[in-house]
């Protein structure tokens, strides 16, 4: 689909679809003229003269009863008569603008609705009423889609963070939300925001992605995706670790899809994100404190609990803080196969990372006794990172060894090289083994009967391993 051309469904029939203009990008044919009539100043003004009249004729609780296509195609009629009935005409591109975008802000999220129909996007940022950017193919690229004013996009704020039953407002000016498709939407306006609202969407696809779409994406290869496959199998305790936007939510999305549906797991999570598609699955979500300061329910509050719920796993979306010793906890008193993501630039400083949230989390522990605790309940941290032509990959696959002395040992199973560029900023790399074939998982791997896949895609990864390339046995 191209972008820009998805219409909303029920709007109408002959209406030429919004384009959205990325800079770069080739504007179609049925695309409507660039013309000074068609300036958003004047659709706003139009749209006004338009709402006041239709507040007038339409039943609002005969609209609440329709279905969502049914709604729209009513107030998109009685929006065509208002327009039809004005001294002056309209003209026809204008008024099919107009229709599109009142609908929108009518029913829907406003000048958001035509980004959020693009699956091609991942991220929707906008910094003001007039600066609004996305993100597709890993570039931030600016479009022209604008808000009347601040109070309009700090109306489109309060219907997006009402959905999940939250305020913003100046004594609460930062929120996290999300919208019914599961997209993570966050939220901070004035005074902390000194531009206005500001509103940052990451989007989810529609269709859920598998390990299967990132070995076609170039993410990873075959033989590695059969590692990670055995991995979940196998329930090893895993850590997802990878950068801002990396893609650690999706990686942790595709591996949940193999677990076993007889299993029961809950997940825990800030703002709930995961789409697992198990028939047993718990989802909780922790709680920010009302306007008094009480009623907060926080990450730890959260984990602790899952412990009385008989989870068979347990996924945690983000481990930011204290949670982090109970997870371990978790993962080293029957609970294998769970899982988290941890925000960190490699595998080891994601082991780092976990010692200083536990250590910040009030557990005076001596630090060989965390450093222990995390080596025996940690499996394998697989890392993702985004490079810098905007594509998403996998870079580690690492299996954690144990101790030396006060040292956590880890040891590299897979690897993504960089070899250079191309000459047109696109990254040149290249995934293989570290010639590895019984890997400290292996036990778990003959357990569950996955040792001969296990075995073959060791092979095959490691029959790519150059001259220079051996096995990198780390201390933490």
């Amino acid at each position: 689909m191209a972008f820009g051309k998805a219409r909303r469904v029920g709007t109408t029939t002959t209406a030429t679809p919004r384009v959205v203009q990325i800079p770069g990008e080739v504007v179609e044919a049925d695309a409507p003229p660039d013309t000074a009539a068609d300036s958003a100043d004047e659709v706003f003004k139009l749209m006004d003269e338009v709402r006041v009249s239709l507040v007038n004729i339409i039943d609002a609780a005969h609209i609440d009863k329709l279905k969502p296509q049914e709604a729209r195609a009513e107030i998109a009629s009685a929006i065509r008569r208002i327009l039809e009935r004005r001294p002056v005409q309209v003209p026809t591109f204008l008024a099919d603008r107009v229709v599109d975008e009142l609908v929108d802000d009518v029913l829907g999220f406003g000048p958001l609705e035509p980004l959020l129909a693009q699956d091609n996007l991942t991220d929707i940022m906008v910094n003001g009423p007039k600066d609004v950017y996305v993100e597709m193919g890993g570039r931030i690229q600016k479009v022209d889609v604008q808000f009347r004013d601040n109070n309009h996009l700090m109306n489109i704020c309060q219907r997006i963070v009402s959905l999940v039953g939250r305020r913003i407002d100046e004594s609460s000016p930062i929120c996290d939300a999300r919208l019914p498709d599961g997209s993570r939407v966050n939220v901070i306006v004035p005074p902390l925001a000194l531009k206005g609202p500001t509103l940052t969407i990451r989007k989810f696809k529609k269709d859920k992605l598998k390990l299967d779409d990132l070995v076609r994406f170039g993410s990873i290869t075959a033989e590695g995706a059969e590692i990670i496959q055995v991995i979940g199998h196998t329930r090893c305790n895993l850590i997802v670790s990878g950068g801002t936007g990396s893609g650690k939510t999706t990686l942790l999305n595709c591996i949940a899809g193999f677990i076993d549906k007889s299993e029961r797991v809950v997940t825990c999570e800030d703002s709930a994100e995961l789409q697992l598609q198990q028939p047993h699955v718990v989802p909780l979500e922790m709680r920010p404190p009302n306007l008094e300061g009480e009623g907060e329910v926080r990450m730890a509050d959260l984990v602790k609990n899952c412990l009385r719920m008989r989870p068979d796993r347990i996924v945690v979306g983000e481990v930011r803080g204290g949670e982090a010793f109970d997870l371990l906890q978790a993962m080293n008193t029957g609970h294998d196969g769970s899982m988290g993501t941890v925000h960190a630039n490699s595998p080891r400083e994601a082991l780092r990372r976990l010692e200083t949230m536990i250590t910040g989390g009030g557990y005076a522990l001596p630090a060989r006794n965390i450093r222990e605790m995390i080596a025996n309940s940690i499996d394998v941290i697989i890392h993702a990172a985004r490079l810098r032509d905007g594509r998403r990959v996998i870079t580690h696959i690492t299996e954690l060894i144990g101790m030396e002395e006060d040292i956590i040992t880890t040891q590299d199973l897979y690897l993504f090289h960089i070899e250079g560029d191309d000459g047109h900023g696109h990254v040149i790399g290249r995934h293989s083994g570290t010639g590895i074939n019984q890997p400290k998982i292996w036990s778990k791997a003959v357990y569950y009967g996955e040792q001969n896949k296990l075995a073959a895609a060791l092979q095959i990864a490691n029959s790519e391993i150059k001259p220079d390339v051996t096995s990198e046995i780390g201390m933490v």
